[in-house]
């Protein structure tokens, strides 16, 4: 089985599936006689099989979801009747999926970029059907640590595909995208006005203030996770600003 139907990623899916599969494939040497077609094979395999085991994770493999798969990866009329019947014996169930990760881990080792992009990927066919079913985001959880990728870069690939009311975030109302300047200015002012030195100043009866705490320590919390994804350290010197 050749790799070459990674090669071609579908339009419909948009840039963030073809810059994936094209890191992949241009990282990875799938354009070059630089990488050992015995590696080749092992590796187009463990990804066909992981994406097939996802798909049975929430207990059904939909047909939506195969189709995803085909979709993104655009397999080639001479490799179809291959990669479909993998398919089809992988997507029985999910048993042996962590052997197939591993595998990716062992081929990528040292390479974190390319195993993110074999997760986006992976996150794709997961969404197909519009929902990530809380058995999906275990699997993929799951894959991202035995790939060896940061709870932060795992986090980092799930917001492009679940809006979570939850998030760091949500939570610090404001976009993912801000800088980090100004993230750290929000959490400043968010600090300061749900204080409890700040709000009994404001006359705010006592009563309220244990609300009020737990309310600074989720913000605190969420600009922890914030720092701990883009790789920096909480100032923990914050927290007890008035």
């Amino acid at each position: 089985m050749a790799w070459q139907f990674l090669k071609h990623a579908v339009v419909a899916y948009g840039g963030s599936v073809r810059s994936a599969i094209d890191h992949i494939k241009e990282a990875f040497g799938f354009d070059s006689a630089s990488t050992p077609a015995q590696s080749r094979v092992a590796f187009t395999i463990a990804v066909v099989a992981l994406a097939a085991k996802m798909s049975k994770a929430d207990g059904v493999s939909l047909p939506i979801e195969a189709e995803a798969f085909k979709r993104q990866f655009q397999v080639p009329e001479s490799e179809c009747g291959h990669v479909r019947k993998l398919y089809e014996l992988a997507s029985r169930d999910v048993a042996g999926y962590e052997a197939y990760a591993a595998q990716i881990a062992h081929i990528l080792e040292g390479q974190p970029d390319i195993k993110v992009s074999v997760l986006e990927c992976l996150f794709h066919v997961a969404s197909a059907d519009g929902v990530l079913h809380p058995d999906e985001d275990r699997y993929l959880a799951h894959v991202a640590e035995i790939f060896g990728l940061s709870k932060g870069e795992f986090r980092c690939v799930r917001r492009g595909f679940v809006i979570d009311a939850d998030s760091p975030y949500e939570v610090l109302h404001i976009s993912p995208v801000a800088s980090d300047k100004d993230i750290k200015a929000r959490y400043r002012e968010l600090v300061k006005s749900h204080h409890p030195d700040s709000l009994v100043s404001k006359g705010v009866p006592p009563e309220f203030l244990a609300g009020a705490g737990r309310r600074l320590a989720a913000i605190t919390s969420a600009y922890e996770a914030i720092l701990e994804e883009r790789g920096q350290r909480a100032e923990r010197a914050l927290e007890s600003t008035p």
